[in-house]
């Protein structure tokens, strides 16, 4: 018993170093292990390439996998790889796909992030990842000439919109159910009524409630997008039918926008026999979707007594530093961009429908980690001073290299689109301007690739001729970084 009080002092100087090395190797949120972020804000396209890439390749098969080849995907297509921009999306797409499929079987999983976290679990892809994965690849093959292989992409984009919803009630059907099943339920029951983890949960999204949302699920310029290429590229009455369709819901949807009401318009005439005159597209991907931070929030755990333990909870963070408009200089005139898609609208509605399953499946968590932690100390109070003392330091410490919120989320996502329609000039020249001056002029039909630098002959790609549409892509990631233009005709 000599030796007992200098291997308890022992302990004590260990403590903060176990404790501050399991806290800097377990508590990595994405956010904080997300590089290609930083290069992408820099406009740093080819460094953002090169991180998602090594990143994208040494989690292939980790439960991040999705994220970063979605990440990958959108960086190569900002560097006009589209081609590799496709295969990072179809590899993506493939393990969506299969999550979807072995939706039944992922029990134990989903068991084991109640000792753990939900950033454990397999980032399955969230229903706005899908859609814009499919609109980027339709994009991609547009602007590779090949609209036969856009039309699919485009119709499979639209459809997911559609499945969307009735998935996100599965989900939160399937997450109470785990919970009511768990033998603390009650437990978890009265700690997610509690008044003052409901505040403080409300709280934490005040950030957002004031952004405007769509109907469930809806991405206006998905559905813009398939109004405008089965206008430009119907092959009978049921193409022009479809666009018609399309255009007039996302007209309900941002009916401030004159240009679809432009385009509504077109398709009529086309309806009527009227041939489609030559017009010019400039579509305007703008800003920084939001990213995922993490907030502490007490959930009270009723065992011996009440206690409040704190959990981690993701938060989403609107970013702010973005071009807010396009101007486009053609013939003597001048036109403005329209928004006619909010990423932050479509993010914040996901959040907001995601939240319920995340607050049960956390409190779930905490509230089996509680129990197990209470237990263990207990067993190890009996056991003496120095294994006590040894079992409270085993679950501090895993509690806190466990308790991290999923701050997953797809970064390189825009803020925001918009569009411009105009007649197409007779010169084939449009120069774009931004409110701070950056300018680029642009001949339409040029054969370079897509770049990002603001020379006049560089921002140009190889157009399909015979075609009455030609669409100008513009990037901008924020207001110091230089445009990137791609072009495709339709």
């Amino acid at each position: 018993m000599e030796g007992q009080p200098s291997f308890k002092k022992l302990v004590w100087l260990l403590l903060p170093v176990l404790g501050a090395a399991m806290f800097t190797t377990g508590c990595q949120t994405y956010e904080q292990k997300n590089k290609v972020i930083s290069y992408w804000r820099r406009g740093d396209i080819p460094g953002a390439v090169n991180e998602a890439t090594d990143k994208a390749n040494q989690n292939a098969d980790s439960k991040d996998a999705i994220v970063w080849r979605l990440e990958q995907g959108a960086a190569l297509r900002a560097a006009g790889q589209f081609e590799k921009s496709n295969q990072a999306f179809d590899q993506a797409q493939e393990k969506i796909d299969d999550y979807a499929q072995k939706a039944d079987v992922r029990l134990g999983q989903e068991t084991a992030a109640l000792l753990s976290n939900q950033a454990n679990l397999a980032y399955e892809g969230r229903s706005y990842d899908g859609i814009m994965l499919n609109t980027y690849e339709a994009l991609n093959y547009l602007a590779m000439g090949e609209p036969d292989k856009a039309r699919p992409e485009i119709i499979r984009a639209y459809q997911r919109q559609e499945d969307a919803v009735q998935a996100n009630q599965r989900r939160i059907e399937k997450a109470k159910d785990a919970a009511a099943d768990s033998k603390d339920s009650k437990t978890i029951d009265k700690a997610e009524a509690d008044s003052k983890f409901q505040t403080a949960v409300q709280n934490s999204m005040s950030g957002i409630n004031n952004i405007r949302v769509y109907a469930d699920y809806v991405n206006p310029f998905t559905v813009y997008l398939d109004g405008l290429f089965f206008m430009a590229d119907a092959t009978d009455a049921s193409d022009l039918e479809r666009a018609h369709k399309s255009l007039e819901r996302v007209a309900s949807v941002v009916p401030e926008n004159s240009y679809v009401q432009a385009d509504i318009a077109t398709v009529n005439d086309l309806i009527d026999g009227k041939p489609l005159p030559p017009t010019t597209y400039v579509i305007f991907e703008t800003g920084c979707a939001p990213i995922r931070g993490q907030a502490r929030i007490d959930i009270p755990i009723i065992l011996s007594k009440v206690s409040y333990v704190g959990a981690a909870f993701p938060t989403l963070l609107p970013q702010g530093d973005f071009q807010p408009m396009l101007t486009v200089a053609a013939d003597g005139k001048d036109y403005r961009t329209e928004p006619v898609a909010s990423m932050d609208s479509m993010v914040a509605l996901d959040f907001k429908n995601e939240m319920p399953v995340v607050i049960t499946k956390t409190v779930a968590a905490t509230v089996t980690k509680a129990v197990a932690a209470y237990a263990l100390n207990d067993t190890g109070r009996q056991g003496g001073d120095i294994v006590g003392l040894l079992a409270q330091f085993a679950t501090t410490a895993y509690e806190m290299a466990v308790n991290i919120a999923d701050t997953r989320t797809w970064t390189t996502l825009p803020k925001e689109f918009q569009i411009c329609r105009l007649p197409t000039p007779a010169d084939g020249k449009i120069e774009l301007s931004t409110p701070n001056g950056m300018k680029v002029a642009v001949t339409l039909g040029a054969s370079t690739g897509a770049k990002n630098d603001l020379t006049s002959d560089n921002a140009q790609a190889t157009l399909n001729s015979g075609r009455p549409v030609s669409v100008v892509y513009v990037k901008s990631i924020t207001s110091g970084t230089p445009l990137i233009v791609s072009q495709f005709k339709l």
